[in-house]
């Protein structure tokens, strides 16, 4: 299961030993890490990213699901990072754009307090155990969510939305008096402008989904290659999976933006 992981210290040493784990576990096949980062909270409560090293196949981009993440948890310095992902994240504070659950964000910056540091972790895991285990015995605190998929039926109803309204106001520009036209069509142009953006960005956010699956399906393959019996089974139906959802949240985009 595809799942976000924070893993939350006192201090940056911990983060780093548990960067280290994380990716030992990846070699060893208990878990598929696809990106990492580690952030620490400042006394202003902004997040800054720290040094992060990895073999993991999203490390360069993060990727838009980390990047939400940290933009949600550190305000306007996190976002910068998740910029890296391309501003088609969308709103990033919204937690239906991001797949995030709002609990999850809600425990993990409760938990890093000004002066704590995270690693945060993109990963597919079949069971808690392996991390949990590392994690607790270097001092971490773990947090967990699995990840949602809903971001384009939410864009979807963005997009709907903004449709709706400018054929309202439309209507009422027809049956306005001249002194008013003015008025109702710049809001109507503001408001298409708003909606290319919408669909500028769901086309951005369609290219996204697929290179970031094509990456996490080739780590996935890895491993598939080497795994057997049950193990490959399971690691071969979590790449159909994966590759479904991402045909379904890629063609709803697409069918949007078009």
């Amino acid at each position: 299961m595809e799942r976000l992981l924070a893993v939350v210290f006192d201090n940056e040493a911990g983060a780093y030993e548990a960067l280290q784990a994380i990716n030992q576990l990846d070699e060893e096949g208990s878990i598929t890490a696809y990106a990492a980062q580690v952030i620490q909270k400042g006394p202003d409560g902004s997040v800054s990213a720290k040094k992060t090293e990895g073999n993991f196949p999203l490390q360069t981009s993060k990727g838009v699901l980390l990047g939400s993440l940290v933009g949600l948890l550190g305000g306007p310095v996190g976002v910068a990072i998740g910029a890296a992902a391309g501003a088609s994240a969308g709103v990033i504070g919204d937690l239906n754009i991001a797949g995030l659950n709002s609990d999850f964000v809600n425990e993990v910056s409760s938990a890093l307090t000004p002066g704590k540091v995270a690693l945060v972790v993109d990963a597919n895991e079949d069971w808690v155990t392996p991390v949990d285990t590392r994690m607790e015995a270097l001092g971490g605190i773990v947090f967990r969510t699995a990840r949602q998929n809903f971001e384009a039926d939410q864009r979807a109803r963005d997009v709907a939305e903004l449709k709706s309204e400018i054929a309202e106001l439309k209507a009422e520009h027809a049956a306005a008096r001249a002194d008013r036209k003015a008025k109702l069509q710049t809001k109507i142009d503001t408001l298409n402008s708003r909606l290319q953006q919408k669909l500028q960005q769901a086309k951005q956010r369609s290219e996204q989904i697929r290179s970031e699956n094509d990456a996490k399906v080739q780590a996935l393959q890895a491993r598939a290659v080497k795994a057997r019996g049950d193990i490959k089974a399971k690691l071969e139906a979590g790449i159909a999976k994966m590759r479904q959802e991402a045909e379904t949240a890629t063609s709803k985009l697409k069918t949007l933006a078009a």
